[in-house]
């Protein structure tokens, strides 16, 4: 196999001479001149040529002339002595209804559920983790109790017993706030 100059740009001459195989340089096409648009050159003088007279008939026009305004003298009317009637006294009197009125406001009576509300923030295989997740807890002010029940192998980490499922709330979102999740409410059926 014959060596290849693979740096040269243009390929050796081959020893055939075959026309086909050979390329030739493109030939550049010579441009025509460009063709001066005539008729949009045309279009362009006549509405130049319009505006300008335009112009000229507005700078020729005459100044409108003003009419005359005819003054006619108004005799001044007499002015009357009371001009307006007194001002009237404000008088109210919600100073004294308002003491005397009485509201009645029928409030909800609240209905104590029977099982009180607890809230579990966490469930681990090892008490060490539990031991670490309610010192977090404790940090925040909260108290909170282990829990693992007969035949589990999980450490529960249970909150409360809240009477309202709006106390175990607040108590959630302050968990919330110190990072500390996920906590689930739920009612106390752990026994």
């Amino acid at each position: 196999m014959a060596n290849r100059d693979y740096v040269r740009k243009t390929p050796a001459p081959s020893k055939k001479n075959n026309n086909r195989n050979q390329r030739r340089p493109a030939q550049k096409k010579k441009s025509a001149p460009r063709a001066i648009p005539w008729k949009a050159a045309i279009i362009a003088v006549i509405l130049l040529a319009g505006l300008i007279a335009l112009l000229s008939m507005l700078s020729n026009d005459p100044e409108p002339t003003q009419p005359e305004i005819s003054v006619l003298p108004i005799a001044p009317k007499p002015k009357p002595s009371n001009s307006l009637p007194p001002a009237p006294k404000e008088q109210w009197d919600y100073m004294k209804t308002l003491p005397q009125r009485e509201i009645e406001v029928q409030a909800k009576e609240v209905v104590v559920p029977k099982i009180p509300y607890i809230m579990q923030c966490g469930a681990y295989k090892t008490s060490a983790q539990a031991e670490q997740r309610k010192a977090n807890i404790a940090f925040q002010g909260l108290s909170s109790k282990i829990v693992k029940l007969e035949g589990s192998s999980w450490y529960r980490i249970i909150l409360g017993t809240y009477k309202f499922k709006r106390d175990a709330v607040k108590d959630q979102h302050v968990l919330q706030r110190a990072k500390i999740e996920p906590c689930i409410i739920m009612k106390n059926t752990l026994k």
